[in-house]
């Protein structure tokens, strides 16, 4: 009895369910992990790209026309994605989508626009340590946002990890101001701030409307609307605003290849964050992107010049352990609608409805089995204890 007792009492020890709780690293470092983290990391470079380009247009071409590059990037997405709308059939048309949810499109993009905008405005009067701190109140937002609105539950080890993330994105920060690169303009610290912090707002608002509409509904109607209503909104924008720069502009060559660089990198940023959004979260998608100022700091190296720290590496090391820790335990969240794929159909959801179907209709003909086998089973025994009662009067 002792020796049967000793396996239970060691089970139920604290060492026992802590080694129970904590993942294996053969369960953390799987290949979706790995293929979630380059594809953050690709979002970074192009994110750098972008922060790039924006640079040399307003540092060496005194260019500072951000709805511009907003319309042209816009404009690729609505030539490829809307026209792929165009081209449906049945309810993922542009017309039926356009009857039934016109006006929410109509304020994500509105929000997206104004979210590009903001952040861009923010350097004509904030420094660039100020931006890169409070960019980061995009990823509480976030979580508020997700929390309510997508259902989806946090963990201890979720808003640890955010904070790691957060201590990478300071030490980025202290190694900017080591190298004295606290570059920006310090015209209206207040009003730059400001928009930062309602940029990181907007941004937010836009990821968890993405999420939602990447998940449940399709990447192609959410890129086909951004682009459509996005083109619209940042070309009148782009028309009230901005007309007078543009009449400004000496083009040369080099200004279009940036132009052009710079919507590339857009394009194939807003391209390919929905498929990395739907492998994990915005959230996640937010703090893998935190390594994108790291990036353009490594640029600026051979670009701009800048002085090296090593502190920069420790703030990518860091940032990527937040978003390791992040990915290694999941974040639950009920699904909020009909799900389908990038065609627009359900097939997803009818393959799980039919799988489930056919494990109901093999357990209840396991179930007949059953049944009837005891019913045998009964009638057998029966027969048996009737026949021996029968022998033993007989004996008697």
């Amino acid at each position: 009895m002792t020796r049967d007792k000793m396996p239970q009492v060691r089970q139920n020890t604290l060492c026992s369910k802590m080694r129970a709780g904590l993942p294996k690293l053969g369960d953390i470092f799987t290949w979706q992990l790995l293929k979630t983290l380059l594809m953050g990391q690709i979002l970074s470079v192009l994110i750098c790209g972008t922060a790039v380009t924006s640079q040399y247009l307003a540092s060496v071409y005194y260019l500072n026309t951000p709805m511009l590059q907003s319309f042209i990037h816009y404009t690729l997405l609505c030539i490829t994605y809307t026209t792929a709308l165009i081209f449906r059939k049945g309810d993922g048309n542009i017309l039926q989508i356009l009857k039934t949810k016109w006006w929410k499109y109509v304020l994500l993009g509105l929000t997206d626009v104004e979210a590009n905008y903001a952040v861009v405005k923010a350097y004509q009067y904030t420094t660039l340590t100020s931006i890169q701190l409070l960019d980061c109140f995009v990823i509480p937002v976030l979580m508020i946002l997700s929390w309510f609105f997508l259902k989806t539950r946090y963990r201890i080890t979720h808003f640890v990890s955010v904070c790691i993330c957060l201590a990478g994105v300071g030490a980025m920060v202290g190694a900017d101001i080591l190298a004295g690169q606290d570059q920006g303009s310090t015209s209206n610290i207040l009003l730059g701030d400001g928009l930062v912090l309602v940029s990181s707002t907007l941004y937010a608002i836009s990821n968890v409307c993405q999420e939602y509409t990447v998940k449940n509904l399709s990447r192609v109607e959410f890129l086909g609307m951004i682009g459509l209503f996005g083109m619209v909104i940042s070309g009148i924008q782009l028309g009230i605003i901005e007309h007078s720069e543009l009449s400004k502009i000496h083009w040369k060559w080099e200004i279009a290849l940036l132009l052009a660089g710079y919507a590339l990198c857009m394009y194939g940023f807003y391209s390919m964050m929905p498929i990395v959004v739907k492998m994990t979260s915005a959230t996640a998608v937010n703090l893998s992107l935190l390594t994108g100022d790291l990036f353009s700091l490594f640029c600026g190296l051979f670009l701009f010049h800048y002085s090296f720290s090593g502190l920069y590496i420790v703030s990518l090391v860091v940032i990527l352990i937040g978003f390791i820790m992040f990915n290694s335990v999941p974040t639950p969240m009920p699904p909020l609608g009909p799900g389908s794929d990038e065609e627009g159909s359900d097939n997803q959801t009818t393959e799980s409805d039919d799988e489930n179907t056919q494990r109901c209709v093999e357990m209840t003909a396991c179930a007949r089995v059953d049944l009837e086998r005891d019913q045998v089973k009964n009638r057998f025994n029966k027969r048996q204890t009737h026949n021996i009662v029968v022998i033993n009067s007989t004996k008697l």
